[in-house]
């Protein structure tokens, strides 16, 4: 999923009020009966002003007499864009296991990767140990796209940055994937697949500050020293995802409009995705 033009590059008020609204009045509604899914919630004029006041705010950029501004309606847009995209595109695209582990075994199939090529298992124990599906899928992928190019499946070190062989930037994390390399990348990714996950905890959470991490120290080497690497974060697992998570889903999409992550890949969207991008970074 590309971020939406209309929504990039915005002030950093911008999102500073679209996180208040969110911390107070939440990001979906409660699951009914008629609606099961829940939805989205998109705040009206009242919840609003309600927001700003308990908050001792004012709130005349987004609501005059009782109408929203232009800048107050951008909000609420970006609002029904972000809940509309992940209903209808996000959700569609998120796997469950068995569907994550059919399109891995018909993916290995296919491309018939290497020998050498890492298809790491995952951490579960007993019958739930099998391959980590996601991450096989993205390095089958790259693999059968990047031709000569060198890529670094599993880097083990942090990323770095140089200029002249001197190093100019060290990031703060250990991610899952460089291309070509760790060091001076084209590309960096973090991939997050939780098939298994029974219940919804922290490290969903952490899952997703810790990519804004990155982005904030991505963001400060393009800015400071015209340094670009693209930054992607790839995840799997509808349950998790979907069914516990959306107001993660709203966060990523919010990362990725604040320019902190280049693309979010969503499950099965890798197939197409990754090919693409590939293409992108040999150029």
């Amino acid at each position: 999923m590309l971020p939406n033009n209309d929504y990039k590059n915005l002030p950093l008020e911008f999102w500073a009020n679209i996180k208040l609204l969110n911390q107070r009045l939440g990001y979906t509604k409660r699951k009914t009966k008629k609606k099961p899914e829940g939805g989205f919630i998109i705040p009206t004029v009242d919840q609003i002003l309600e927001v700003f006041e308990s908050e001792g705010l004012n709130p005349e950029k987004l609501i005059k007499n009782n109408t929203l501004t232009s800048f107050g309606k951008q909000l609420e847009g970006y609002m029904k864009y972000r809940g509309e995209v992940l209903t209808n595109e996000v959700q569609n695209n998120l796997m469950d296991r068995n569907e994550a582990k059919s399109l891995f075994e018909a993916t290995k199939l296919k491309l018939n990767p290497s020998v050498s090529l890492p298809l790491p298992m995952n951490k579960q124990k007993g019958e739930k140990r099998d391959h980590a599906f996601l991450t096989g899928l993205v390095n089958m992928l790259i693999e059968a796209n990047k031709g000569t190019f060198d890529c670094d499946y599993d880097p083990k070190e942090l990323t770095a940055l140089t200029e002249n062989n001197f190093p100019v930037r060290t990031l703060s994390r250990r991610v899952d994937g460089a291309f070509p390399r760790i060091k001076d990348p084209e590309a960096i990714w973090e991939i997050k697949e939780y098939y298994y996950t029974t219940t919804f905890g922290s490290r969903v959470a952490d899952g997703v500050y810790v990519t804004q991490l990155d982005g904030w120290e991505v963001w400060e080497a393009k800015t400071n020293l015209s340094r670009e690497i693209k930054h992607y974060l790839i995840i799997d697992g509808y349950d998790t995802w979907w069914a516990r998570g959306r107001s993660y889903l709203c966060r990523l999409v919010d990362s990725m409009h604040m320019g902190l992550v280049t693309e979010v890949i969503f499950g099965k969207e890798v197939v197409d995705r990754i090919p693409a991008l590939v293409e992108e970074w040999k150029k």
